[in-house]
């Protein structure tokens, strides 16, 4: 597995050595010792989350302001732009985001710790999106922080306007939102 820091270095690219012939392909999507070794992280996932969204969807930003989540997260199936803005008051990052395209056919995924808001937008004509947990979801400590926030200035890679849950519409500003310590 190769391992790549983003902009913010808490937020990994995890590449897996993929094996292919004429039969097709393998790959190790996930293997915990590999992730320890290499980054030092040992995440206990607890929750595997799957997605469909069709062109133009955008899903986020979301946390959980307790129980926060850290998240694995790739494409099965399509494309995305993946992002990942810090939440933790005490990080260097803090309010600071990262944009990573993720693909089914590259096999990348992003880890991004607890501590963040994720979302993501579709740009193929659909696409599956698999995460795994390190905590469950509760829908008492959800929050999320707007999309298009001015402070943020997050460009995401849209042809028009998003298509958005009622909850994504009603994103909280940056300067708003609960962060964390």
């Amino acid at each position: 597995m190769k391992v790549t820091p983003t902009a913010i270095p808490d937020v990994l690219i995890l590449e897996p050595r993929v094996y292919g012939d004429a039969r097709g392909h393998f790959y190790e999507s996930y293997n915990r010792r590999d992730l320890r070794e290499r980054t030092g992280l040992d995440p206990e996932f607890v929750q595997d989350n799957v997605s469909r969204s069709g062109r133009g969807v955008l899903r986020g930003l979301h946390y959980q302001i307790r129980q926060p989540q850290g998240k694995l997260v790739r494409v099965l199936a399509g494309e995305v732009y993946d992002v990942a803005v810090d939440l933790r008051r005490s990080s260097p990052t803090f309010g600071r985001w990262v944009g990573v395209l993720l693909q089914a056919e590259s096999h990348r995924q992003m880890w991004i710790p607890p501590g963040f808001a994720h979302g993501f937008c579709v740009l193929s004509e659909s696409a599956d999106i698999l995460y795994k947990t390190t905590d469950y979801w509760d829908a008492s400590a959800e929050r999320t922080l707007l999309w298009n926030d001015a402070t943020l200035a997050i460009p995401w890679p849209l042809a028009g306007e998003p298509v958005l849950a009622e909850k994504d519409h009603r994103g909280l500003p940056f300067q708003e939102a609960e962060t964390y310590a």
